[in-house]
């Protein structure tokens, strides 16, 4: 699959087969289908019962098979396909198999498959998949698994470690870190005699203006899709807002610092730096075929650019326009599921698994991707992975969704819709952010009511 169209997995498969934005879109038809518990809270942390994952490093149990899926589909998939199967012909007594779903596929089907007893043993989910499927009761809370394998924050970066706990449990082991990353052309950034790829608002603008005298007639192309609400999140915080409260009860992304973050993002079409009315990939279209010259997307485009043999592109972690550094970022995260009875050996299998993975995240890595596991990042292997390692100098401030269920219903109808109208000029970014936040107040209301407070 073309590594435009894929996006969270790696990065990130995200069909039709389903296309970078589908993911986004997957919050209200997960939310929907992932009913299994009783709509109310519940003192009890999710999915908590008798279940046992048990200690040690090695399974010594009789022999199993785990079922473990995930939406691996792009170019990603076989580094981890690589894996499963070498994982399982080192195991005696463990044999894993790995189905792969789209993502759209495998949001809408594992809840069901799991509330019918046929569902996976293991699979992966996005960050901000946890909570939903947390409070339904998909997921087992993996608290015994981390203190089994003597896993802490330490060995992972702080930030991706406490996104994956809901409600004071934890139900996600970390596996990788996916952020948006800053692309430029180098041989026309030489051409027009920039040294070094703009890290401020000031060398940002001085480095438009040196390209277009250079003959880059429009060298950003101000995108009203994807990425664009992507960028918009990282940019909010830069200048010193959120997309919600700290409690995530309340939007806040019409806030002061939103419609500076979102004004200075639109502002260069004005400014000439950009064509009107970008069409949809447009903007990574035109980089590959060097009339977009300074773009923000994916750490996983890395691939797509590779394919382009007259390319000479280089990344740099995104410009802190505002006062802080901050950017979007998302992760892969190994669950375990629900079942109507729990095999002990399994779970004991499956503890294993996700350690052997863990520990050897590099060859993951490879496929556009960011270890969480601080031993991996850190070592020799990873550091020659120039994309990968200078976008892991980001890794202090990326920026996740806060942890509450439903979160991912909201994103496409509120501020996404917001970014699209102010950038095409159908509303002023005052009006549309102010618009969009009414109606994410009452999705949050009504996720309250859904999930229980």
């Amino acid at each position: 699959m073309n590594a435009v169209r894929n996006v969270l997995n790696s990065g990130s498969s995200l069909g039709r087969p389903l296309d970078r934005r589908g993911f986004l879109r997957l919050g209200g038809a997960a939310g929907a289908a992932v009913l299994l518990g009783g709509c109310g809270g519940t003192s009890t942390p999710p999915g908590a019962g008798s279940q046992s994952f048990g200690s040690g490093a090695t399974y010594d149990g009789p022999k199993v098979t785990l079922q473990f899926w995930n939406g691996f589909t792009g170019g990603d998939g076989p580094f981890l396909r690589e894996l499963v199967d070498q994982f399982s012909r080192e195991q005696k007594n463990i044999d894993v198999h790995m189905t792969v779903l789209e993502w759209e596929d495998y949001y809408a089907k594992v809840p069901n498959a799991v509330a019918s007893g046929s569902g996976p043993d293991v699979g992966i989910m996005h960050i901000d998949q946890l909570a939903t499927n947390a409070a339904r009761q998909v997921i087992l809370p993996l608290d015994e698994v981390a203190e089994s394998l003597k896993l802490t924050e330490s060995d992972f970066h702080p930030t991706v470690w406490n996104a994956a706990v809901y409600n004071g449990t934890r139900y996600g082991i970390p596996l990788d870190i996916h952020p948006l990353g800053f692309y430029y052309n180098a041989a026309e950034m030489q051409k027009a005699g920039v040294s070094q790829p703009p890290t401020d608002a000031a060398s940002w603008a001085d480095t438009i203006a040196a390209m277009q005298q250079s003959g880059v007639q429009t060298p950003f192309w101000v995108t009203a899709t994807w990425p664009a609400h992507l960028m918009f999140t990282g940019l909010i915080e830069q200048f010193g807002g959120s997309l919600y409260s700290e409690d995530a009860g309340e939007a806040t992304f019409a806030s002061p610092e939103g419609i500076e973050a979102l004004n200075w993002y639109v502002s260069w079409i004005g400014k000439g730096a950009s064509p009107r009315n970008v069409a949809e990939d447009a903007q990574a279209t035109a980089f590959k075929q060097g009339r977009n010259t300074l773009t923000w997307d994916g750490i996983w485009m890395m691939n797509e650019w590779n394919t382009v043999d007259q390319l000479d592109w280089g990344v740099a972690p995104v410009p802190t326009i505002g006062d802080r550094p901050a950017v979007w970022a998302s992760s892969h995260n190994f669950v375990v599921m629900r079942q109507q009875e729990q095999d002990q050996n399994k779970l004991d299998a499956a503890r294993i698994f996700i350690s052997w993975i863990s520990e050897r995240s590099i060859e993951w890595a490879k496929s556009g991707q960011i270890p969480a596991r601080n031993s991996v990042r850190e070592s020799a292997q990873f550091q020659q992975l120039q994309t990968q390692s200078a976008l892991a100098e980001q890794l202090p401030n990326v920026v996740f969704p806060p942890a509450v269920p439903g979160i991912g219903d909201i994103t496409i109808p509120t501020y996404e819709k917001a970014v699209n109208e102010a950038v095409l000029g159908r509303k002023s970014v005052q009006d549309a952010l102010t618009e969009a936040a009414s109606v994410a107040n009452k999705m949050l209301e009504e996720n309250r009511q859904k999930y229980g407070a």
